[in-house]
C-alpha cells in the first residue's frame, strides 16, 4: 500500500458513503438500516458428522449479493486461491500437482469462523474505504466476529482477506521447491525429487506451513484430513487423480458409464435426470479443462 493510502487510512479518510452508494447502486441510508439476520442449518459432511451453516435471510442475502457484485468481484485474490474464483475450478487446484513425486493435503480447522471480522474490517480499510464505511461493510458481511459459512460474500472475502497468507505459503513452497494451491480450506502442496531425502523435505514443508497458518490466525488439522501421497500410490486432489495428468478416478468413470448404459437399455436409473445431467456436466468440465491445447 502506498504512503498516501496509508496516511489516509491512519487519518480515517478514504472512500465514503456516497462512493459506496454508487458502487452498490442503492442509498447508503438503506444499507445502514439493514437488519442482518441468519438462520442456522446443518448439512451432512462426506467424512461424517455435520457442517454448520449460517444462512442469511432474503433481505440480508440481497444486500450481500450487491456487495459481492458491486465491490468484491472486481478485486484481486492471489493466483494460488482457486476455490470460488471466476474462471477457476477444481482442475486449476489439481493441475499444478500432476505427475509429482509426492502430494500433500492439509485441511484448515474452522476456516470461515477463524476469518475474523477484525481482519475483514482491516482489509476494507486497506483497499481505501474510510473507517465508517469499512465498519458498515464488515457488519453487512460478518456475524459473531467472523465470516459466516453460508453467506454469498464469505468465500470471496476469505480469498481476498487471505491474499497475504497465500503469498506467504507460495513463498514457503517456492523456497522448498514445492508447489502450492488452496481451494477454500483445502491446502495442497507437492514436491518432486530433489536434494535431500524426500521424507525430510515433506516434514519440513508441513512444519513451515503450520507456522505460517498460525501466524495468520489459522490452525491445520494435525492428523485428521492430512494425507501424504507418494507417486506409487493413488494421488487425489479435490477428488481428481493427479498421478499422470488430471482425471476422474477410474471407479467414478466406470460408475458413470454404468449409469448411462442402464438408462439406455432399461430407461431407468438410480439418478434423476437433473442429477445425471449434473454428473455429465462435471465430467465434461474435467475432460475439457484437461484436454491438451
Amino acid at each position: 500500500m502506498g504512503l498516501w493510502r496509508r496516511l489516509k487510512a491512519w487519518l480515517g479518510l478514504g472512500l465514503g458513503p456516497k462512493d459506496l452508494a454508487i458502487r452498490l447502486r442503492c442509498p447508503y441510508e438503506g444499507l445502514v438500516g439493514t437488519r442482518i439476520r441468519y438462520r442456522e442449518a446443518r448439512i451432512p459432511k462426506r467424512s461424517g458428522g455435520t457442517r454448520r451453516l449460517l444462512v442469511p435471510d432474503d433481505e440480508t442475502k440481497a444486500i450481500q449479493r450487491r456487495v459481492l457484485r458491486g465491490l468484491l468481484s472486481a478485486l484481486r485474490a492471489h493466483p494460488c486461491a482457486t476455490g470460488f474464483e471466476r474462471g477457476k475450478s477444481i482442475v486449476d487446484h489439481a493441475r499444478p500437482h500432476a505427475g509429482r513425486a509426492v502430494v500433500i493435503h492439509m485441511d484448515v480447522i474452522d476456516f470461515f469462523p477463524s476469518t475474523t471480522a477484525e481482519r475483514v474490517e482491516r482489509y476494507f480499510r486497506r483497499i481505501g474505504w474510510n473507517r465508517a464505511v469499512a465498519r458498515l461493510l464488515t457488519e453487512l458481511t460478518t456475524t459473531g466476529g467472523s465470516l459466516p459459512q453460508g453467506a454469498p460474500t464469505s468465500p470471496r472475502l476469505a480469498n481476498l482477506v487471505n491474499f497475504g497468507l497465500d503469498a506467504h505459503l507460495h513463498t514457503i513452497a517456492a523456497e522448498q521447491g514445492a508447489r502450492y494451491t488452496r481451494y477454500a480450506d483445502d491446502i495442497t502442496l507437492s514436491l518432486d525429487h530433489g536434494d535431500g531425502p524426500l521424507g525430510g523435505r515433506v516434514r519440513s514443508l508441513m512444519r513451515h506451513v503450520e507456522l505460517a497458518l498460525r501466524a495468520h490466525g489459522y490452525r491445520a488439522h494435525e492428523t485428521k484430513k492430512r494425507r501424504v501421497m507418494y507417486a506409487h500410490r493413488r494421488q487425489l486432489v479435490t477428488g481428481l487423480v493427479v498421478n499422470e495428468g488430471v482425471r476422474l478416478p477410474r471407479a467414478r468413470r466406470r460408475w458413470l458409464r454404468a449409469v448411462h448404459h442402464r438408462h439406455a437399455t432399461t430407461g431407468t436409473c438410480t439418478l434423476t435426470d437433473a442429477q445425471r445431467a449434473g454428473w455429465d456436466a462435471y465430467a465434461a468440465m474435467v475432460a475439457r479443462a484437461t484436454r491438451p491445447a
